[in-house]
């Protein structure tokens, strides 16, 4: 003899939010790529702004390095919460693979 359980209510929710969320087109017609090793971040209440460049110094011992900065992404708080996340677990992902990354602060 087989008991019939009633779903719980969290699955039902789980599986109803799968399946009202919206389906997402990713439009990468007008994306650009570009490379940097340097990247600057700022913010103000309203806004976080990222900043990449490339450093194209050959001596890192010469007392003045120009960075060049290419591109500017300006986030809401939100999204660069987000944002944060996202890298926070592709690097663990990354660093699982291939080992940890020593990265020096400065």
């Amino acid at each position: 003899m087989s008991l019939k359980t009633k779903p719980d209510e969290k699955s039902v929710e789980e599986a109803k939010a799968r399946t009202d969320a919206p389906k997402i087109n990713w439009d990468q017609s007008k994306m650009k790529t570009t490379y940097a090793n340097v990247c600057n971040v700022s913010s103000t209440r309203e806004e976080v702004s990222v900043m990449f460049g490339t450093n194209q110094t050959m001596n890192m011992g010469q007392g003045e390095i120009a960075i060049e900065l290419t591109d500017r992404i300006i986030l809401n708080p939100y999204a660069a919460k987000r944002l944060a996340h996202i890298l926070n677990g592709v690097m663990q992902q990354y660093e699982a693979t291939f080992g940890e990354l020593p990265v020096e602060a400065r």
